[in-house]
């Protein structure tokens, strides 16, 4: 297990902090009852003074175990004045512990955590701005595993939905990529507000991991560059990106439109590269022998291992071991091929 984030830490030993001074109040209680009864009953054992103690701060009253005369017995009066004031400040203050909301909160961060460490092949996503929940919804919908970092916490708890597993803390801090479990995931997308907190991100995580796919958002080409240069595999300007598709709706519209009502009707369109392993149905067939077709998919390329590309392929094409596989179709088809063919290339 990796170490808490401060902002859990911190939050721990605030809540500490608050259940130590009733938890000594009440030990040094008992300790003065037992004192007390010790004192006006000097033949009796220590752990009968304990139990008198016990049961008079509690008003269990089981009897006196313990002789008292005259003087013992106005001790036990003052003991109760000033025992029942302690019990009942000390029973206020657990419970406000035991159900408030910030031990619910790190009982959730510890469950989170838990499921956290038993993620692989999963994708990371720092900011939970705007691109961020849209990089979400868009995984989720597709049922990916993912963790979200966000330095807000409050943001964290209003905007995700339930289920969504997510980390308050800095994305730029390599404790907190460890614990999101960077070594074991298959992407990491950061969409934080800055290019400066991007590029940074970019530089950790590959050197926390050298085969991690990472895509960062950039607001100018100057950025993007010392972003690739960081070690980012793809790099995105949200203006240049909505520029294209803007100029893609003036040139093909019919095309645009298409898409669109594709997504609108829940049969969201994916062009996904498929990696063919060694025990893939598809290994030895001809890919007009396949039932891709059937499934839906479209296969528009595909890139040898060698790296000679065929683009279109044709319908004599030998699909081989190691091939991959440029598929366009439906979501639901696309992730049926991924789960008879091999898998999706990182």
């Amino acid at each position: 297990m990796f170490p808490l984030n401060n902002h859990g830490g911190h939050r721990g030993v605030i809540l500490w902090r608050r259940v130590v001074p009733p938890l000594l109040l009440l030990c040094a209680l008992l300790l003065l009852g037992t004192a007390g009864f010790k004192f006006f009953s000097p033949e009796a054992a220590w752990i009968d003074c304990l139990y008198m103690a016990v049961t008079t701060t509690t008003t269990v009253g089981y009897g006196e175990i313990v002789p008292l005369g005259p003087g013992g017995r106005l001790f036990v009066i003052g003991f109760l004045a000033c025992g029942l004031g302690v019990v009942s400040y000390s029973a206020f203050t657990f419970g406000q512990f035991l159900f408030s909301s910030e031990i619910q909160r790190l009982l959730e961060e510890k469950r989170m955590r838990h499921l956290i460490d038993g993620l692989s092949g999963h994708y990371i996503v720092c900011g939970l701005g705007r691109m961020g929940m849209t990089i979400c919804r868009h995984l989720a919908e597709r049922g990916k595993p993912f963790v979200i970092i966000d330095r807000e916490a409050e943001r964290l708890e209003a905007e995700t939905d339930s289920g969504w597993l997510h980390i308050p803390g800095d994305a730029t801090d390599d404790a907190v990529l460890h614990e999101a479990g960077i070594g074991r995931a298959k992407a990491l997308a950061t969409v934080l507000p800055t290019d400066a907190d991007n590029v940074y991100v970019v530089l950790s995580a590959r050197l926390l991991s050298a085969r991690l796919e990472i895509i960062a958002r950039a607001s100018d080409e100057a950025a993007a560059n010392k972003m690739k240069r960081a070690g980012a595999n793809r790099v995105v300007s949200p203006y240049s990106t909505g520029a294209v598709k803007m100029a893609r709706f003036m040139l093909n519209p019919n095309i645009e439109d298409f898409l669109e009502i594709g997504d609108q009707q829940g049969q969201e369109l994916e062009l996904a590269d498929v990696q063919i392993d060694d025990h893939s149905q598809y290994v030895g067939k001809r890919l007009a022998e396949t039932n891709l077709r059937d499934l839906g998919v479209i296969v528009v390329g595909i890139r040898r291992r060698s790296g000679e590309r065929l683009m279109p392929p044709p319908g004599n094409a030998m699909i081989e071991a190691g091939d991959c596989l440029f598929a366009f179709g439906s979501t639901s088809a696309v992730n049926q091929m991924i789960g008879t063919s091999g898998r999706e290339e990182t």
